[in-house]
């Protein structure tokens, strides 16, 4: 996510944090480095020139400050316009006073939108609400069969009534949706194939007769400024009050997420980082700007780690951390709740001042983590509590028990040995759950 624009930023902020001092001169040069950075990672060409006009006159006007070099003060200066260009209104849903609150889901077709109101649902009902999930895109072969697949796999019912009118379907949905006293209805409207006069007049009959008190833009994040512009067409047609930017895990540039929001005057409330259904994050500037500047994202990270980390698993390996008996067996645990976290090269990306120079450097390859794995089931229980067991005609038959070589195994248990001299210190730390997983500092 973002890696393009981060990439290309990267080098600017190294010359940048160089400065010994702020002039017109290199304020100018750095201006025109970033611009470039912007416009390549597919930034809106008026968004781009009036971001540089705002950092400039920020910086020119600015009085540096005697504790601070005058580089860094240049970036945060950089950085407060980032967060500032990505967004600063309300992302939080706009609950109705009278049940139930409609969310209208607009964008082109190809887009994710389907998905994206699965996602939505699931997310919404995990915070407590009763949801109701409406079929009405009646054009696109499947779509109403692929929602009630979505529906059925995450247990949120699906009102359908075929391809009859859309408006008429939504509008009897939240009549349904009122009667059942449930709380949000979404509205998966078709997806139009482009800006097309016809289909757009049946969106705003929808908007007209349901009055959502939410209507969110689907756009494609690895569209870069096409999904600027049809984003910018939306909002024209409707009152749009937020964007859902969906494919943020693949290879996008990232111009679409730092010009929507300026374009359409409206936040970026959502974000798509995976296929999977809770693979949708609420959209916070700051930690977005954090990250494409290289500063890290620690907040998500700490999220990441409390999700798949048990409280009560957390405090038996802080025990064991502070006893010194953390076995093989635990490592092989905290590996599987590590890669449950998501890629390494993601999660490491979220660590303040790692730049892509260092991670460039580092062996982050996922499958690693699996032939550890592989290594230690390989093990007889007395040898993962005890390596000190392990000679080296044991080793060599656990290297061909896992399909690994010797090398390998003896990697391993020479990673275990020097965590075990590291265990007393970490036990002693009080971080937060998660952030005490040995396993993050082993690549």
């Amino acid at each position: 996510m973002f890696e393009q624009l981060s990439d290309k930023l990267d080098a600017v902020l190294r010359n940048i944090r160089g400065l010994g001092k702020i002039s017109e001169k290199n304020i100018k040069e750095s201006s025109r480095q970033i611009r470039r950075a912007l416009l390549d990672a597919d930034v809106h060409v008026d968004v781009a020139k009036d971001f540089i006009k705002r950092v400039e006159k920020r910086a020119l006007g600015t009085t540096v400050t005697q504790s601070v070099k005058p580089g860094e003060q240049f970036v945060k200066i950089l950085q407060d316009e980032l967060i500032g260009l990505l967004g600063t209104g309300d992302t939080s849903i706009s609950y109705a006073k009278q049940l139930p609150t409609v969310i209208l889901m607009a964008g082109l077709q190809g887009a994710g939108k389907t998905t994206t109101c699965a996602k939505l649902a699931h997310k919404l009902t995990i915070e407590g609400q009763s949801v109701l999930l409406v079929a009405a895109d009646i054009y696109r072969p499947a779509a109403i069969d692929q929602l009630k697949t979505l529906g059925k796999q995450i247990d949120i019912p699906v009102y359908s009534e075929g391809h009859k009118d859309p408006v008429a379907i939504c509008d009897n949905a939240v009549k349904e949706a009122k009667a059942n006293k449930t709380q949000v209805v979404i509205l998966d409207t078709a997806g139009r194939l482009h800006i097309d006069g016809e289909m757009m007049q049946e969106i705003e009959a929808i908007s007209d007769k349901v009055k959502p008190h939410e209507t969110l833009f689907v756009a494609d994040g690895m569209t870069g400024q096409d999904a600027v512009n049809s984003a910018k067409a939306f909002s024209e047609a409707l009152a749009l009050s937020g964007t859902v930017l969906t494919k943020m895990d693949g290879d996008a540039r990232g111009g679409a997420a730092v010009s929507i929001a300026e374009i359409t005057g409206v936040p970026v409330k959502f974000i798509g980082i995976s296929e999977k259904m809770d693979g949708l994050d609420v959209f916070d500037p700051k930690r977005i700007a954090d990250r494409i500047l290289g500063m890290g994202d620690v907040v998500s990270l700490v999220e990441k780690a409390e999700k798949v980390m048990d409280a009560k698993k957390a405090e038996k390996l802080e025990e064991k951390l502070q006893k010194q008996s953390f076995t093989l067996d635990d490592f092989k645990d905290q590996l599987n709740q590590l890669r449950n976290m998501g890629p390494l090269n993601q999660l490491m990306g979220m660590m303040p001042g790692m730049n892509k120079k260092m991670l460039k450097g580092m062996n982050l390859d996922d499958r690693h983590l699996m032939w550890t794995e592989a290594i230690i089931n390989s093990m007889t229980p007395a040898e993962r509590n005890n390596p000190n067991i392990i000679d080296g005609s044991r080793r060599m038959r656990i290297a061909k028990g896992s399909g690994r070589n010797v090398q390998e195994v003896n990697q391993l248990i020479k990673q275990y040995f020097a965590l075990q001299k590291m265990m007393k210190k970490m036990g002693k730390m009080k971080l937060p759950a998660g952030l005490n997983n040995p396993m993050m500092g082993i690549h």
